[in-house]
């Protein structure tokens, strides 16, 4: 077994808690391979946070018996604190960790590792969601954990596919930085991470894995779901008031472009904004005949618009104004929704004078009313968004720099 870049290079974290029934099994199978196929220097962690049952005697002896095999146990519960404990005293140079059922084939090891120990990347997950990856589990997992990613997807802006498979690797150095602003200790805590890396400018790797679903999973779906929830706001809300110095983190860890994007003329940046209107535009008209239907027209309307606000504001910070990177990102949200109020506004008024003027106007009417409301809103969004969220200012020495908000340094 070689060292790898001088001393331990991988140290592979199993959080359990009374997992007596199938925990030696687990272990042994997995010393076995990490003898056969890591060539590189390792260690497994058994992580116990506060069994109950006999998995406290079993580790030890485990710990005792198999080489690279030792044992820790926390007093208190929690998955996430298990994992913050382990990693946070290590001396590992890549930081892992794998559920105690082995419900992801293993073979997918050496590709998740592969890329932290080169460099090449920060973080490496495994994936159930992608076309490649092969799972068995029931209907009811299934429709849950996608419909989970998708909202995390959707609210946070994240790009990676799975937040909760428990199949992940981190370089050390990267864990040191961002675990102090992972504040949850349980299951969310992963997830957490996830989004502070991928916000901090980090690479992401993922992997599709093989996994089977362990018909004796203990994990209560409904309590999980509520907390991964009531989790996704609070880190908005951090985000938010800017109490995760997420630039610094940034500055020091992240992956900025190749090359410096060039902002557009203001002739393409007119040209890309109606495009992203015009997408904008459909997207409201579907959202609101379909909402229509199990919601009253103004409450449609602003469901409607509200969605499509943010999904704009991210394309125009992108694709109209060429911004990158995490910097001032939920500023810009926060801003791009005052102008949303503005536009939502807009349009609440021609549909209450449109009501006022004949209160039986079909929906078609309705909508017409409401896409030429839409066009005023357009506009006024352009420009605010122009002159104020995206705004330029001309520095004393004649560069030009963009403003979000705050004085930034000229670049």
């Amino acid at each position: 077994m070689t060292p790898c870049y001088g001393g331990l290079a991988l140290e592979i974290v199993v959080p359990v808690y009374n997992e007596a029934a199938i925990l030696e099994k687990s272990i042994t199978r997995l010393a076995d391979y990490l003898s056969q196929e890591m060539f590189c220097s390792w260690k497994i962690t058994i992580a116990d946070n506060s069994s109950t049952d006999g998995t406290g005697v079993i580790s030890q002896r485990l710990a005792s018996e198999i080489p690279n095999v030792g044992y820790r146990r926390l007093e208190v519960k929690g998955r996430g604190l298990a994992l913050r404990d382990a990693w946070g005293a290590s001396e590992a140079k890549v930081l892992a960790y794998v559920d105690v059922d082995l419900s992801t084939d293993l073979a997918a090891l050496p590709p998740l590792i592969a890329p932290l120990l080169s460099g090449h990347s920060d973080v490496s997950i495994g994936t159930r969601l992608r076309h490649s990856s092969r799972v068995v589990r029931g209907t009811k997992r299934e429709f849950i954990s996608r419909s989970y990613n998708l909202l995390l997807r959707r609210t946070m802006q994240v790009g990676f596919s799975d937040a909760q498979c428990g199949f992940k690797a981190i370089r050390a150095d990267v864990a040191k930085r961002l675990l102090p602003f992972v504040e949850d200790n349980s299951w969310f805590f992963d997830t957490e991470l996830l989004i502070l890396a991928e916000r901090a400018g980090l690479r992401i790797h993922e992997i599709p894995v093989d996994w089977i679903d362990d018909p004796d999973s203990r994990v209560d779906i409904k309590q999980t779901a509520l907390d991964d929830i009531r989790g996704l706001v609070r880190v908005a809300g951090s985000m938010l008031r800017g109490s995760i110095p997420l630039q610094a983190i940034y500055a020091e860890l992240g992956r900025g472009p190749i090359v410096a994007p060039v902002r557009p003329s203001f002739f393409g940046q007119v040209v890309r904004f109606g495009l992203v209107g015009a997408l904008s535009t459909v997207a409201f008209a579907v959202l609101f005949l379909l909402l229509q239907g199990p919601l009253e027209a103004q409450q449609a309307n602003f469901a409607a618009l509200l969605i499509t606000a943010v999904g704009n504001t991210a394309a125009n910070r992108r694709f109209t104004f060429a911004i990158r990177g995490p910097q001032r990102l939920w500023t810009h949200q926060f801003q791009g929704l005052v102008v949303f109020t503005l536009a939502w506004s807009i349009t609440a008024s021609s549909l209450a004078i449109l009501h006022a003027v004949s209160p039986e106007v079909a929906p078609n009417m309705e909508l017409l009313v409401l896409t030429a409301a839409n066009v005023l809103a357009t506009l006024l969004r352009f420009a605010l968004l122009r002159l104020w969220v995206f705004r330029l200012r001309r520095a004393d020495d004649g560069r030009i720099t963009v403003v979000t908000g705050t004085r930034q340094p000229a670049v």
